[in-house]
């Protein structure tokens, strides 16, 4: 971990379209006396990084770990095999720990040396998103040593559980300094221009995934109930159509840099919502047309002939993949999900549950976060469930489970299609893997599902506190024993 700071931002700051050369010109400053500019463009730095890593390996790793995607070709194909080396986590380690966490660190300081509680609040969710994909990911991380190069040359790794007890706490920070009322922060902030209330939001879901994560359902459930109220409050990462500036990551992965490694051949995801599929989870109330569609293009042309993922970026048909498609990071979806899950297991009752579930079925009958070009007649369809179609024999229980497992098996399974493309699905499955109900997977190769990334080998080379020996892909983290 021994990497400038500054480095990170200025790295990132040059994928977006706004005033490269004059942004990274301007970050040669006295952190020692903080302005609001420096404030303001290490705030931006930090919401890019933030991006970055979200869209990188965490994205697109997990998806062909998890039954959304297929590894096609050449190293992708590798990856798919679960032959991985920890070199290939060298660029999203560096995102997570010098892209966002220093300059979220340095965000924090400089906007507390100006008042500006707003900042440092923006500032620490952003650290909180990144650290807790990182423990997600990899386990055990550094968090108090991290990015301080200076006094902790070699930072120490912390228990996975502890790393959790002290993300909460910083969103709970977070929080109470976007309660307080003090700070102004405006065009700097790419996501929500400011907006106290969608950060707050935001906030109260990440905190939610984190409880879902460690089991703590009661509390994920109160979490939720303040997380992000609306599909406007979510929280996405924009992108434009300026290539190799601000389009979509994924667009450019599988357009540009990697055109035909990865498609969606024989993909779990495929199944579930081809309505020719055998595995396919329309219903009479249920059509998923319209999302399918969405997600996937049949007749690839990255993959020529092949099914693959939805690059298409026209003003009649825009994929989940478009070149300027924004991508989610922490979103309606998810909380809505969160609450009907959490409902359940927490001991709120059946019905409140389903409420939750069908709050969220009706968002997805007006055409939810699908891409208008795909919402013709008859393409999608969310009918409200209601307590019949869960019990034995019912449409939504065809195979005799209790009639709270299949309504379980029904909420992990919308969380599974929505949460395609992030990492957050790869989390669900894992955390399910050992329940009688949930997403079950089998290996792309061998016996075994892969459970974690390997320590990036920057990493393990460089830091005399990094874990001997490490964990490999198939060891199972901390929060998943």
């Amino acid at each position: 971990m021994k990497r400038l700071y500054i480095t990170g931002v200025s790295l990132l700051l040059s994928l977006w379209v706004s005033s490269c050369s004059s942004i990274v010109d301007n970050l040669n400053v006295d952190p020692n006396n903080p302005t609001s500019s420096t404030a303001s463009l290490l705030l931006t730095g930090t919401e890019i990084a933030n991006m970055a890593l979200q869209e990188g390996m965490a994205s697109r790793l997990t998806t062909i770990w998890d039954g959304y995607l297929t590894g096609a070709d050449r190293q992708w194909l590798d990856y798919y095999n679960y032959n991985v080396s920890a070199g290939i986590y060298d660029t999203d380690w560096n995102l997570a720990f010098a892209g966002v966490n220093a300059n979220a660190l340095l965000t924090i300081e400089q906007a507390n040396a100006l008042g500006n509680r707003k900042m440092a609040a923006i500032a620490k969710i952003l650290r909180a998103n990144a650290l807790a994909t990182a423990t997600e990911l990899w386990g055990d991380i550094p968090f108090d040593q991290a990015s301080n190069n200076a006094l902790y040359p070699n930072p120490a790794f912390e228990p996975q559980a502890t790393v959790y007890t002290k993300l909460i706490a910083l969103l709970d920070d977070a929080i109470a300094d976007l309660n307080s009322g003090l700070g102004t922060v405006s065009t700097e902030d790419i996501h929500f221009g400011g907006d106290a209330t969608k950060w707050k939001q935001v906030a109260y879901t990440l905190k939610a995934r984190l409880l879902t994560d460690t089991k703590q359902y009661d509390a994920a459930y109160t979490a939720a109930m303040s997380g992000v109220s609306a599909y406007a409050n979510s929280l996405y990462a924009p992108h434009g159509t300026t290539a190799n500036v601000n389009q979509n990551q994924f667009y450019t992965f599988l357009t540009i840099q990697r055109t035909g490694d990865i498609y969606a051949v024989g993909a779990y995801n495929v199944g579930l919502l081809n309505p020719a599929g055998t595995r396919y989870r329309g219903n009479s109330k249920t059509v998923e047309t319209a999302r399918y569609r969405f997600y996937y293009l049949e007749n690839g042309v990255n993959t020529p002939g092949k099914i693959e993922p939805n690059t298409s970026s026209s003003a009649t048909a825009s994929g989940f993949f478009a070149q300027a498609a924004s991508f989610p990071l922490v979103t309606y979806q998810e909380n809505s999900l969160t609450l009907a899950e959490m409902a359940l297991r927490s001991g709120k009752g059946f019905a409140t549950a389903l409420g939750h579930l069908n709050a969220y079925r009706a968002f997805l009958n007006g055409g939810g976060y699908i891409s208008s070009t795909y919402l013709t007649t008859g393409t999608y369809k969310y009918d409200a469930y209601v307590a019949a179609d869960f019990a034995s024999g019912g449409i939504e229980n065809a195979d005799g489970l209790t009639d709270d497992n299949a309504l379980l098996r029904e909420i992990l399974q919308e969380r599974y299609v929505s949460f395609y493309g992030q990492h957050i699905g790869w989390n669900d499955e894992r955390r399910t893997r050992n329940e009688a109900v949930g997403i079950k997977l089998t290996p792309n190769t061998g016996s075994q599902l892969p459970w974690r990334f390997i320590y990036s080998q920057n990493e393990l080379n460089s830091n005399a506190s990094a874990p001997k020996p490490f964990p490999v892909t198939f060891d199972t983290p901390a929060i998943y024993k």
